[in-house]
């Protein structure tokens, strides 16, 4: 009874679509997870995302669960978690994600999984790292160790949406450090972000990374543009 008196008057919305969910849905409408347009990169061995990285940084795995495109119902999904204070759509898609990349042997190595850090004046502003619970799902599910205090943002840089690739390049040089290096030493991290488009950041992250000893680097996304 409680229930249905609170779905009355909070009812739950599909982050999709923004339609209403029946009371078996949870996250997305049945209609959204049909037509979700997932990559199966990891599935068919597909290297889009590892091709991004080639002749910039050494990466060992890539993959990214979703495509992005302009108003489409990713674009929207990613949207209500970035802006709309939705932090549970991140750890539906690590779930998701992480469900699916604890069966392929190339992961089931991965020591820790470490987010694209926000500058602590844009995490005071939103009040949360959007890729946070997406980063702990993917920990979970790989048995893995989430890490937070080892890579961060130093300089606080404008939108990147509308730079093109090398204007995003320069605009993160330097942007990105490494502290308490040792826990990285010898480990394989996993690099997590919402939206991979040029890789300009995960670049400028897997370039300070990397300078740790033996450190090597696979990354993952909730989508690739």
């Amino acid at each position: 009874m409680f229930q249905s008196v609170l779905a009355l008057f909070f009812p739950k919305i599909c982050y999709s679509c923004n339609g209403l969910l029946h009371d078996n849905e949870q996250y997305a409408c049945t209609s959204c997870r049909h037509n979700f347009p997932v990559t199966n990169f990891h599935f068919n061995k597909d290297e889009t995302v590892l091709k991004v990285f080639y002749g910039r940084i050494p990466v060992e795995n890539a993959t990214a669960l979703l495509r992005f495109e302009k108003k489409g119902i990713t674009q929207n999904l990613i949207h209500n978690l970035k802006y709309k204070g939705f932090e549970e759509i991140g750890e539906f898609l690590g779930n998701w994600l992480g469900g699916e990349l604890q069966n392929f042997p190339e992961y089931q190595d991965i020591d820790m999984v470490i987010p694209v850090p926000l500058h602590k004046k844009k995490l005071r502003k939103r009040g949360y790292n959007q890729v946070a619970k997406f980063g702990q799902a993917l920990a979970t599910s790989l048995k893995a160790e989430y890490i937070e205090d080892v890579l961060v943002k130093v300089t606080n840089t404008s939108s990147q949406v509308t730079k093109n690739r090398l204007t995003r390049w320069l605009n993160n040089t330097e942007v990105f450090k490494v502290i308490n290096s040792h826990k990285i030493e010898n480990k394989h991290i996993l690099l997590v972000d919402d939206i991979i488009t040029t890789g300009a950041t995960m670049e400028a992250c897997g370039t300070v990374l990397l300078k740790n000893a033996n450190t090597r680097i696979s990354i993952a996304t909730m989508a690739i543009a």
